[in-house]
């Protein structure tokens, strides 16, 4: 029988963690639990309860956890930028769902107590910061631009019907926040060698772009036990896209091309 062993410093000390209380005339009093941790100290992570304020805060979680940086823990590290749901780098786990800190609402979390954790099964750099190398890498695996072999029309672009472009309209929505894929329980033990849903729905969409000229080229490089078949279906991905896509079904997609081309 195989054993399984966690990493090094991946348990959570439970009696580490602080709490920072609101200060004295808080009107309405909400508690944020944050994962902390700092691979620099050696020390295991923790997770720390915050006390913030909800009478002078933004209603979103990012607004709660920028609060909380600014206001009583500068030491807090995470990553946002846009705070519109289009970069995609305020990625996380909040109340057990992968999302996007700036788009979910601390109304819609119904327990009193809000908990934030990184995106799951990824190495953290610090805090809610985790090393997203590995999946940029896989995103450009798949070669994510236009491929062609003919040269284009020398008095216009390369054109596609409206119905072409819309088979790649949504699947072009993607915004690499990593939600989908790590969602996913055979991207969390096959990383290194599958693909991966976000990886996989870019791939999709350069498959049905009426203009790309690489198809059997694109299909032959997915054709492999892992980098694509590690998918089992389980629909994680779409149910963890902030953007609500369905990379499940562009995988199943790409499967069926495969298929009907030994045929």
């Amino acid at each position: 029988m195989g054993e399984l062993t966690l990493p090094p410093n991946s348990r959570i000390d439970t009696r580490a963690g602080k709490v920072f209380r609101a200060a004295a005339g808080a009107k309405r009093v909400r508690t944020f639990r944050v994962y902390r941790f700092d691979p620099a100290t050696g020390e295991r992570p923790r997770v720390e309860s915050y006390e913030v304020d909800m009478a002078s805060c933004g209603p979103m979680v990012l607004d709660a956890l920028l609060k909380i940086k600014n206001e009583i823990d500068p030491t807090l590290s995470l990553r946002r930028s846009c705070r519109e749901g289009i970069c995609g780098s305020c990625a996380m786990n909040i109340d057990g769902v992968n999302t996007l800190a700036c788009t979910r609402a601390c109304s819609e979390v119904r327990r009193s107590t809000i908990s934030i954790y990184p995106l799951p099964h990824m190495q953290v750099v610090k805090d809610l910061v985790t090393d997203l190398t590995n999946f940029y890498a896989q995103y450009a695996a798949v070669k994510p631009w236009l491929q062609t072999r003919t040269p284009p029309p020398p008095d216009r672009e390369r054109l596609q019907s409206k119905e072409d472009q819309l088979q790649i309209d949504r699947p072009s929505a993607c915004i690499l926040c990593a939600c989908c894929s790590t969602a996913c329980p055979s991207y969390w033990w096959n990383s290194e060698r599958y693909l991966g849903p976000a990886a996989l729905l870019a791939a999709y969409r350069w498959l049905v772009d009426s203009r790309d000229e690489a198809t059997g080229e694109r299909l032959d490089e997915l054709e492999d036990p892992f980098r694509l078949y590690r998918c089992h279906t389980i629909m994680n991905c779409t149910e963890a896209c902030p953007k609500d896509l369905n990379p499940a079904k562009a995988i199943g997609a790409i499967k069926r091309m495969l298929a009907e081309r030994q045929h």
